[in-house]
Formats: C-alpha cells, sequence, structure tokens
C-alpha cells in the first residue's frame, strides 16, 4: 500500500479559516421560528432574554461568510488545526481498497468538537456583560467544553446534566468543576421544570429535552445569566464549520477529496460541521459527493420522526423550529451514546435531509462498539460512544468498497474521544451492553405531543 499520503495532514496557523462558513445563504424556502405561545414569527425581541445579540444576529443571518472574531481566533489558534488523518492501520485490517480518513476533533481541551462553538458563544455573551451563563449537557461533553470556555472568559457555568449520564459517566462532572462549573443531575430540584418531573417521575432517566427547559428556565428568571446551547440551533453550526473549511483546505494539499463524508448525529452539530463546507461544493454544482449522518437505533430522530414544526425542549420554553422530531415529550432508553439522546435535530440538517442531499442510517449500539474496538486496536484511538456510530458507517462503506473493488474516499468525523466513557466500554467488553429499539409503540406515543399549527 503506498503511503505517498501522510499519516496526518496539518495546516499551519496563518492557513487558519478566518471566517465561519453560513449555510443559510445556500438554501431555500427555510421556514422561521414561531413564537412558543403565539406561533407567529420570532423576532430579536423574542430571543434577547436569553441569548446576547451577536449570536441572535448570527442566528438569522444570510451573509454567506462571517468573520471570526479577533478574540476567539487567538483562543482556536491554541488547538486548531487539527489532524486530518489517513486510516491507514484501518485500511490494512478491513482488507479494503478504499481510503479512509478521519478529522480528529478529540485533540481539544475538551476531547470533543463542543469546543469549536463555546468559545465563541462565550465570548459574545462576555461583550455584552453577561456573567453567568446556564447549559444543559447530555453526556458531558458540551457541559465539558462550555466550563472550559467560561473559565477562559472569567463567566460563572451552571450546568444541568442528563440523570442517566450523570450517574453512567461521573468523571464529566468531575472535569466541568475541575474548570469551576457549578454541575446538577437533570431532572433537578432547581426549577420548576425540573421539580414538576420529580414529582411525575421520581426515577426519571431524564432527556435533553428537559434539560434544556432546565437551562432555559434558569436563564430566563436570572437577569446575570443567559442560555447556551450546544447543538440545534443556527448560530452553532456556524461555528462548527470550522471543521469542513479546514479539511477542504487539507485534502487540497494531499491531493484527494471525499467521495463520501459520515458522522454521528444527535443534535447536528458535529455532522453539519464537517459536512456542510463539503455540502456547498456539491450545492454548486462542483462535486457529487455523497453524505451519510449516523444515528442510534434507540433514538431514530432523522430516520423515523416527522418533519414538522416542534418545541425544541420538554418544558415548551424554546421557540418552535421547523425539523425532524420524535416528540418533545420524548425520553429515550439510557443508552450510552448520552449527546445522541435528543428528540429533535437541527433544522438545517433536517432541511438537507428531507431535501436528499444528506441521507440518514440508524445503527445500533452494540454494533458501533464493535466497530469503536476495531478502530481503537488499529488506530491506537479510544473513540467517544457517539463517534462510534460514524465509525460503523466508515467500516461498512469501506467494506462494500472492498466488495466493489472500488478505491472510494472516506471521510468521518471523529468527534471525541471515549477516554472518559470507559463505563460504556467496560459493559461491552462484559456481555451487559444490549441493543435498544424505538418501538412503533414510543413512536406513536411522542407523535401525540407534536403541537398542531394554526
Amino acid at each position: 500500500m503506498s503511503k505517498k499520503i501522510p499519516y496526518k495532514t496539518y495546516l499551519d496557523e496563518s492557513e487558519l479559516p478566518k471566517q465561519w462558513y453560513n449555510i443559510q445563504a445556500d438554501l431555500k424556502d427555510l421556514k422561521p421560528y414561531l413564537n412558543p405561545q403565539t406561533q407567529e414569527l420570532v423576532g430579536p425581541s423574542d430571543l434577547t432574554p436569553i441569548f446576547p445579540m451577536g449570536l441572535i444576529a448570527q442566528e438569522v443571518s444570510k451573509e454567506r461568510y462571517i468573520d471570526i472574531p479577533e478574540e476567539v481566533l487567538e483562543k482556536y489558534r491554541s488547538f486548531r488545526a487539527t489532524p486530518l488523518c489517513r486510516a491507514y492501520e484501518l485500511e490494512k485490517a478491513l482488507g479494503t481498497t478504499a481510503k479512509i480518513y478521519y478529522k480528529y476533533e478529540g485533540a481539544t481541551p475538551s476531547g470533543s468538537h463542543k469546543l469549536n462553538t463555546a468559545i465563541p458563544q462565550v465570548y459574545y455573551n462576555k461583550v455584552e456583560g453577561i456573567t453567568r451563563i446556564a447549559t444543559e449537557t447530555g453526556a458531558g461533553q458540551w457541559g465539558t467544553a462550555l466550563s472550559i470556555a467560561t473559565q477562559m472568559f472569567d463567566i460563572e457555568c451552571k450546568v444541568y446534566m442528563v440523570r442517566v449520564s450523570y450517574d453512567q459517566k461521573p468523571y464529566r462532572k468531575s472535569i466541568m468543576e475541575t474548570f469551576g462549573a457549578t454541575v446538577v443531575p437533570s431532572p433537578s430540584m432547581d426549577t420548576n421544570t425540573g421539580r414538576a418531573m420529580l414529582e411525575k417521575d421520581p426515577d426519571s432517566l431524564g432527556s435533553l429535552g428537559l434539560a434544556i427547559s432546565e437551562a432555559v428556565e434558569d436563564a430566563a428568571t436570572h437577569d446575570d445569566t443567559n442560555y447556551a446551547l450546544g447543538s440545534v440551533l443556527n448560530h452553532v453550526i456556524l461555528h462548527q464549520t470550522i471543521i469542513g473549511q479546514e479539511a477542504i483546505k487539507q485534502f487540497e494539499k494531499i491531493g484527494d477529496y471525499p467521495d463520501v463524508v459520515i458522522g454521528c448525529c444527535g443534535g447536528g452539530s458535529n455532522y453539519s460541521g464537517i459536512a456542510f463546507p463539503f455540502v456547498k461544493e456539491v450545492l454548486d454544482g462542483k462535486k457529487s459527493t455523497r453524505f451519510t449522518a449516523v444515528e442510534p437505533c434507540a433514538c431514530p430522530t432523522l430516520t423515523k420522526g416527522k418533519f414538522t414544526y416542534d418545541f425544541g425542549d420538554t418544558g415548551k420554553f424554546t421557540p418552535l423550529t421547523m425539523m425532524y422530531t420524535l416528540g418533545h415529550d420524548f425520553v429515550p432508553p439510557g443508552i450510552h451514546a448520552g449527546g445522541l439522546r435528543y428528540h429533535g435535530d437541527s433544522p438545517l440538517l433536517s432541511k438537507l435531509v428531507n431535501d436528499g442531499v444528506i441521507e440518514a442510517r440508524a445503527v445500533h449500539q452494540t454494533e458501533t462498539f464493535e466497530a469503536a474496538i476495531q478502530f481503537a486496536r488499529a488506530e491506537g484511538i479510544v473513540p467517544a460512544p457517539e463517534s462510534s456510530h460514524a465509525i460503523k458507517a466508515a467500516i461498512d462503506e469501506a467494506l462494500e468498497a472492498k466488495e466493489n473493488g472500488d478505491d472510494r474516499t472516506i471521510l468521518f468525523c471523529l468527534s471525541g474521544h471515549g477516554l472518559l466513557d470507559l463505563s460504556a466500554y467496560d459493559a461491552y467488553n462484559s456481555g451487559k451492553l444490549v441493543d435498544v429499539d424505538y418501538t412503533p409503540e414510543m413512536l406513536k406515543a411522542g407523535f401525540e405531543c407534536i403541537p398542531e399549527i394554526k
């Protein structure tokens, strides 16, 4: 096998992207957010109680490229660009004719891609005088990133962590507290939303939708506090496009280009981040790349959900959003890929799936861990359970290429390492990990809570 292409391709500091790519400029017929009470169009005044104007402007912007502030670039330079890696050893283990690349976001201080948006979100809040930020976290990657970013800018951080992940991943809590954050399990006794859920179900596993409600309630009831979200929203997706823009430059350096771009998908931030700059090339008619977003069978938002307006949270505080949804009352099974346990998805990604530009696929957790261990033994990196969904799909692509005898180029986003998820690996290695399907009965029950739009 030729090794003319290096194992890792980096960018010089001077080559780092200076702008984020805003795909809203290239999409037509985007449905606007609606007020959760009136179902009227959401305006800036509806969002100012929980977001700074700098982020609100990005949320609705139709500018194709938005400058990255120098203060944010300065923080980015400490860990970006992340490497584009050629998975030679995995290729060898599979005996494939395909070329497999992964963009490794686990090399950041937070161990995942989430710091790419945590830094600018905290920066824009700091500029507008906010001294405290409330947020939710599923598996803990987002809470970790935000705790690091708030420490950078000397802002307080309160994290509502989904109960099942709080119990499964205690060291996520430890690292957040190390960076100064206050962490509580959700549902908690700190909000009306949390108390109501605990009264209804004292043993609730929690959900991202519920944790979002608690964090939004916290922000809305404290004058010094804003809310920060780690996925789904347009400005979050915008910030993550640093990943795909870097990857395009790195492929230019080695003279290759992906035939398929793969990523795991919960709310859509890491997948959109790597895919959208490549999607632009397809929308412009320059390339014919395929795109695959991979989610858990236990939380099949894109593959079984409805494309319709729904609330982004259980408490119905957030705007109504046009997206794929399983219903905002959804409480998913307690799978270990906690970052993918969300009932909805990015409205931008949802539209591209609905338009047929991006395909969606669901996989079981045991097969993702099988793929994760195969990758770890070949490449020497223990991947996050979430990222392992992308690895599973990439391996399947590579095996299909082997069967067909083609040399397709595969790119996936390794969005984080799994060194704080070893309890999940213990469960898999001891045979205790089981597959969970989202049943038709669960689907029907979830759809019943979706609101009717006037």
